[in-house]
């Protein structure tokens, strides 16, 4: 008898996929037993050892179900299982011992290592047939679970990603709708969005901001960035549009955005139905990012620490980007004065340490502003 292959004709394609049964033994004999009992209703694959029975679960035609004898002279049962346990590609393949040792302390050892069930010699073919039959509607049952589980997960992802999607657009299209009213402002948006993002990678491991500035919250502070100059829909053409400067009414008025864009984000939080992570952040920019680390800054003149971290990042950004931009009351400033500007507001207009991160990658301002100009 060949011990490697028991395989019998290809079944009809109209009828259900055979198991693949693969027995394992080192006595020709119990193999062909064991073949011709279950041969009629599986495919039967048999291997002579255990080193053979390893290599052929890890082949290309996986079994279903193996029935492995305990005692085998070059590697036992025992040892075979626990090798089968710890590779994943076959670790959940249930293993069926059967074996001429009959006492309890032996079958729970089997048990014990995670054999699926326990067949004494000599064979009864009724119960070898049920207990087989009885694993293998365990594994098709467990199979089909995996199955939907890896669908549910699938679906559960395809949603998120597609709820994450709306809330990015959502969130540009708002932002943008602060744009039209300031059309000079161009890309400001997308670029103090990444200066925000590189000041919070750099400080990620600062003493001051690592406890702040997780990867969950950076994530955060970038979805949250464009939402800062919201509250600017809420200003008169007048005074947003006006080519000459400010008259001490018409500067009120304008510090009245950050209000005016905390209220809106605080509006539509409130008519929410679960907290939402990323408008709380909004808030804090759109309210705070126009306030001074000296405390002289609006609307309430909060200062050092106080001030939020996405208020104070978001500060340097807004700054940075306003001097390099044109506008219908300047020209652009070269980058070189707009960082010497920077550095001469630390420790009054913004947060020292801030600054010193913004210095440490100054050359990656200059890359974002670059890849985003306005020409």
């Amino acid at each position: 008898m060949n011990t490697e292959d028991m395989k019998p004709a290809e079944p009809n394609s109209a009828t259900p996929r055979r198991a693949t049964l693969l027995l394992v033994d080192d006595d020709a004999q119990n193999l062909a037993i064991l073949g011709g009992l279950l041969q009629p209703f599986h495919n039967v694959m048999a291997a002579p050892s255990g080193r053979r029975a390893l290599e052929i679960a890890t082949g290309s035609r996986r079994p279903d179900l193996v029935l492995l004898d305990v005692m085998m002279a070059d590697m036992d049962g025992y040892a075979v299982l626990a090798a089968l346990r710890a590779d994943p590609a076959t670790a959940d393949i249930p293993v069926i011992f059967v074996t001429g040792m009959d006492s309890a302390e032996d079958e729970e050892k089997g048990l014990q290592l995670g054999a699926a069930d326990y067949i004494t010699k000599p064979y009864r073919p009724i119960i070898v047939l049920a207990r087989v039959q009885t694993q293998l509607a365990l594994k098709r049952a467990s199979d089909w679970l995996k199955d939907q589980n890896a669908f549910l997960e699938a679906e559960v992802e395809w949603r998120m990603g597609e709820n994450q999607l709306i809330q990015d657009v959502s969130i540009n299209a708002l932002a943008h709708l602060a744009e039209t009213r300031d059309p000079e402002t161009g890309n400001h948006i997308r670029r103090t969005q990444e200066y925000v993002a590189a000041l919070a990678r750099q400080l990620q491991d600062h003493p001051r901001f690592a406890d702040t500035l997780d990867e969950r919250t950076i994530a955060l502070l970038t979805k949250s960035a464009p939402l800062h100059d919201i509250g600017k829909v809420g200003i008169p053409d007048h005074v947003l549009l006006k080519p000459g400067k400010l008259t001490p009414e018409e500067w009120d008025i304008m510090q009245t955005h950050t209000c005016l864009g905390f209220e809106a984000i605080e509006l539509a939080e409130r008519e929410a139905d679960r907290p939402v992570a990323f408008l709380a952040m909004a808030k804090e920019i759109a309210h705070w990012h126009h306030e001074k680390w000296n405390g002289k800054g609006y609307p309430d003149c909060l200062a050092g620490d106080a001030i939020p971290v996405s208020a104070r990042l978001m500060a340097l950004a807004d700054v940075f980007d306003a001097l390099i931009s044109k506008r219908v009351y300047k020209d652009a400033m070269p980058f070189e004065e707009a960082r010497d500007i920077i550095l001469a507001g630390r420790g009054s207009h913004f947060d020292p340490d801030v600054v010193d991160a913004f210095t440490a990658i100054y050359d990656d301002f200059v890359a974002i502003a670059s890849r985003y100009s306005e020409e």
